[in-house]
């Protein structure tokens, strides 16, 4: 009538995760997007990734500024070029192809168009994008490596989740 199994409850100890090569798929995409990436952004462990979004916190900051002190800075002689001089830096500030859209989007500029024109004229657009903004404050995302680039450009009131929170727990 009832049939009763009895399970062994004893689990066998593994030295970690290995991946068996013959299950699952391959998606190409994937793939080729990792292989594209620069051999320091190649993580074959969530210990490296961890190590490396926690450096890069560690060498960022957030700051909000007022936006009518930012100075932009573009020059004929690299057109290519556009530049950021922010309140209390010393050395001009390189934007992101990330952080370019978020600041033409806060001072109510086309990215797309922007990127079209010539630095110089970009840079005037910009300037007066930030002169005029109605908010009147940014707040900013500056990271150094070698340089120091402008990774974002949000409202005052944006909160920032750094990349080695939620890789933390599972890392460790």
């Amino acid at each position: 009538m009832t049939q009763v199994e009895v399970l062994d409850g004893a689990r066998k100890q593994a030295s970690g995760y290995k991946v068996d090569v013959g299950r699952g798929e391959r998606i190409g995409r994937v793939s080729s997007e990792w292989f594209s990436r620069p051999d320091d952004e190649r993580y074959l462990s969530l210990s490296q990734l961890f190590e490396a979004v926690h450096g890069r916190a560690e060498r960022s900051r957030t700051r909000t500024l007022e936006s009518a002190e930012i100075r932009v800075e573009a020059s004929r002689d690299d057109a290519e070029r556009l530049s950021l001089m922010l309140p209390g830096s010393d050395q001009p500030v390189a934007p992101t192809h990330w952080s370019f859209g978020q600041l033409a989007s806060l001072v109510g500029a086309p990215a797309a168009y922007l990127r079209q024109l010539p630095t110089p004229l970009t840079g005037i657009n910009l300037q007066y994008g930030l002169t005029a903004h109605r908010a009147e404050q940014v707040k900013t995302l500056e990271a150094e490596d070698g340089r120091v680039e402008l990774r974002a450009v949000t409202g005052p009131d944006y909160g920032r989740y750094l990349n080695s929170q939620p890789v933390s727990p599972t890392a460790h």
